[in-house]
Parts: structure tokens; C-alpha cells; sequence
């Protein structure tokens, strides 16, 4: 073992395993501290490390033309074990890269368990870490255990924000009448692992989907406490019927939208709207509902989801749930390497500085890994720069995007890896005859000029590694 006083890692999800894996290669010992099983989480369902409990996808997997995909190649130049792990075990999805939850999950946690400078210790840290702890990274996710969240209040002097976040239910694939359902990518677009054919989709007309959205909008919903009712939601992961509730056409322009396929069952016919299922693990035998984050209870979801054409007799592995989520104001409260300002021997990573989404709070924990242990090592570790996916995300969390509310309040809000984070690219995109594009693909090529310049820069900042 090594000589050198270990890092001390507070929650072992995306964030908290990555930045684990990252410390240890950099060869500085880890201490990585979960509280599940021994203390429970209203979402999670198991102990293993790295738990997905939402979606199954870490999204487009494009690194040419998506953010998210662009961060994908970053983390993968980066050597992150996230995406390691991940790529062994996707399933297929179209254009973008999901997995096998629980073969990710317990590939995570076996790379984690093997490592030599890698200890796991079970059980909560309540309240703040001890002082002898000097080097701390805290990736307690959105479930932040109360005493620890009430302790960094405390410190900070200003509450955390809060919003709720739905979970999609999960459907057993032999229970789907494909007599009426079919497989087919949007566009029959082909992404990693995937064949142009990997969603399941059930098509409504007219009148079936506006009862749909009526019994969306009269089912039972979850009560909250007097105290949460006025938590907004992130508008990235809003339940279906927050969705139906701002008007009824929101949903076939938004996860119902019945563009780019076509029913081969009635090809004549064109549908009304379209609800898609995503392969949820690589038997494929389970599907999740896309886009169907909901706060219906259970026999709601049941009753009305079965009114969908092809599910009809559907069986659900999951239903449907929703937890709080709680969140920093990290503009205010962290430095530019993600350590609080109240106290710097406390770093954060992943969804507890208010970024949004597995790869991006994976992504945050790779870069929170890397600082902490470049500062055990008493090196000097420039951030990355902001033309990387890495940088545009850290300068949103650190300092960046604060939106201005109810006439001046203003309040840091979560956030996905976008090209609007990144900065602007002013040479105007032309096509071979030096002509100025328009459109589409002037879109397209801007993007591409982003990525590009992304990637390069990238590659000249590990370089100074």
C-alpha cells in the first residue's frame, strides 16, 4: 500500500465510482464510502456501485454532431471507467449507447472492489466528515442523506435548491402484443450496437390519444408535503402528465412525437402519435417506457398505460416513481476546481453540483477525481479549457448559467451538456465553393466546428498532464 494519506470519496454512484477509479490510477490511495445497504434511498433498489435508477441510457453517443456524445469521447481519452464499463455492456438503442443496468452496475463495482489503493466501506456519514479528513470529495447524487445535507446548509450558508425527478416504468417484452407494435429507430438510424431497428413502438390515432392524455390528466397522483409542493421540476426528466397538463398536442411534439416511422402494419395509415420503448438490459426482455417519468400511483399507471395500443396485457418489472432531488448553488458556493469556499478540503462531483444527466455527473467525478489527487500529489492541474466538453460543463457549474426569475431573484438551475454551453465558434460555416450555408446545414456545421475544436483542444490539454 501507499505511503500517501488517502482521499476519502462520499457516495459510490456515477460521480463517486469514477472519481474513485481516477484517484487510484493516479496512484493515491481511496477511501470510498457508501451508505447503502446499510442506510436505504427512496430510488435505489440495490447496493450495488454505480446504480442507474432512471433511464438505462447515457444518450447519443455521437461525438461529431452531440454534446453528449462529445463528453462520451472525452471521458473515453480520459480513461474513465464509467464508459469502459459501459461500452461492454450496451444494449442497443438507435443512435445512442445504453446498457445493461445491472451488468454495468456490477462490472463498476467488481473494477472498484479489485483495485489494490481502493477500500469500500459501507455505512452513512452523517453530517460533515471528520476533520482529519482533509481531502474530501462528496458525490452524495440527488439523495443526499438528510444530516449531511443539513450540515452543508449549515456551512454554506445558503439552502440548496430542490426539484423532483421521475422514473419510467419498465415493461417485460413477451407481455407487448407486436401485432400491433413494431421495431424501428426513428429514421432507421443506427447507433452503437444497434441495428436502425431498436425501439419498440405503439401507435395511437386521433381519438386514442386524446383519451390517453384525458385519463393522464384525471389519474391519481402522488401526494407531496406541504413543504415540497412548490419544488419546481427539471424540464429535462418532466412527469408525462406535467407534460399533458400544458396542452394537449404537448406530447406528440414531444416523447410522442410520431416522426421518422413508419407502421408496417398499416403502412398506409399515418400515425397520430407514437409512444417508444428502449431496451432496458441485453437479454432484452425488459423495456422502458421512453420519456414516461410520471408521479401517477401505482394503479393509475397500470390502468392507463395499458389503454396504450400493444400494451394492452402489459406486465411491468417497474413502475413509475419520483424522488426529490437537492442540489448546490455551485455558482456561489464552489471554486473553479469544485471545492466549497467555506471550507476547500470538501469537494463536489456529479448531480449534487446541479448538472443533469449519468454522463455529465460521471464526467464531473472523472474531473473531481483528477484535482483531488493532482493536489495530494502537490502538482498543479489547470483546469480544462472551456472549448472542451469538460470545461463548458465545469464553468457552467462553478460560475456560469444563472437564470434571472420573478423579476430579479435568481437561481442556478440544473443543466445538460449542450453547444450552448460552449463558446461561441464565429468563423461562419461555408460549403467546397466558399458559399455561407443555411439551415440545417449551417446547424450541422457549426456543431462540427464545435466538436472539432473541442477535440483538439482536449488533446493539447492532456498533453500539459
Amino acid at each position: 500500500m501507499s505511503d500517501i494519506s488517502p482521499i476519502h470519496i462520499i457516495g459510490g454512484g456515477l460521480a463517486g465510482s469514477e472519481a474513485a477509479w481516477q484517484i487510484a490510477q493516479a496512484g493515491v490511495p481511496v477511501i470510498l464510502h457508501e451508505m447503502r445497504p446499510i442506510t436505504t434511498t427512496p430510488a435505489h433498489k440495490g447496493e450495488g456501485l454505480a446504480e442507474l435508477v432512471c433511464s438505462n441510457s447515457f444518450r447519443s453517443d455521437d461525438s461529431d454532431l452531440n454534446a453528449v456524445g462529445l463528453i462520451h469521447y472525452e471521458m473515453r481519452q480520459l480513461g474513465s471507467l464509467i464508459m469502459a464499463k459501459a461500452d461492454a455492456h450496451q444494449v442497443p438503442a438507435g443512435s445512442a449507447l445504453a446498457v445493461d443496468r445491472d451488468a454495468f452496475s456490477d462490472a463498476v463495482t467488481a473494477a472498484l472492489k479489485a483495485h489494490p489503493l481502493i477500500t469500500i466501506e459501507r455505512g452513512e456519514v452523517a453530517g460533515l466528515p471528520p476533520e482529519a479528513w482533509d481531502n474530501v470529495i462528496i458525490a452524495t447524487g440527488p439523495l443526499t442523506s438528510p444530516a449531511l445535507a443539513e450540515a452543508i446548509r449549515s456551512l454554506s450558508g445558503e439552502d440548496s435548491l430542490a426539484f423532483f425527478d421521475a422514473i419510467a416504468p419498465i415493461v417485460h417484452f413477451e407481455s407487448i402484443d407486436m401485432d400491433k407494435a413494431w421495431f424501428q429507430s426513428r429514421y432507421d438510424k443506427a447507433g452503437p450496437g444497434g441495428t436502425g431497428a431498436d425501439y419498440i413502438n405503439c401507435p395511437m390515432n386521433k381519438e386514442q390519444y386524446e383519451a390517453f392524455v384525458a385519463a393522464l390528466l384525471a389519474g391519481e397522483k402522488t401526494e407531496f408535503r406541504e413543504w415540497e409542493k412548490d419544488t419546481p421540476y427539471f424540464d429535462g426528466c418532466l412527469p408525462i402528465e406535467v407534460m399533458a397538463e400544458r396542452g394537449v398536442e404537448t406530447l406528440r411534439h414531444g416523447p410522442m412525437k410520431p416522426v421518422g416511422l413508419t407502421n408496417p402494419h398499416d403502412p398506409t395509415v399515418k400515425s397520430y402519435a407514437i409512444v417508444q420503448l428502449r431496451q432496458d438490459n441485453k437479454l432484452g426482455t425488459l423495456y422502458n417506457m421512453v420519456g414516461f417519468q410520471t408521479k401517477l400511483k401505482y394503479g393509475a399507471q397500470a390502468e392507463i398505460f395499458r389503454m396504450i395500443p400493444g400494451l394492452e396485457n402489459a406486465e411491468f418489472a417497474r413502475l413509475g416513481g419520483i424522488h426529490r432531488n437537492t442540489y448546490l448553488n455551485s455558482p456561489r458556493l464552489l471554486d473553479e476546481r469544485l471545492r466549497l469556499k467555506a471550507m476547500p478540503r470538501l469537494r463536489f462531483a456529479g448531480q449534487i453540483t446541479g448538472c443533469e444527466g449519468y454522463v455529465e455527473s460521471a464526467a464531473m467525478g472523472l474531473m473531481a477525481g483528477r484535482l483531488a489527487a493532482a493536489e495530494r500529489l502537490g502538482r498543479e492541474m489547470a483546469p480544462p479549457p472551456p472549448e472542451t466538453a469538460f470545461g463548458a460543463l465545469l464553468n457552467h457549474i462553478t460560475g456560469g448559467h444563472i437564470e434571472t426569475i420573478d423579476g430579479g431573484t435568481k437561481s442556478y438551475q440544473p443543466m445538460n451538456v449542450n453547444f450552448g454551453l460552449f463558446p461561441q465558434v464565429l468563423e461562419a460555416p461555408r460549403d467546397e465553393n466558399g458559399k455561407r450555408l443555411k439551415g440545417k446545414e449551417k446547424g450541422q456545421a457549426r456543431k462540427r466546428q464545435i466538436t472539432a475544436r473541442a477535440k483538439q483542444a482536449l488533446a493539447q490539454w492532456m498533453s500539459q498532464l
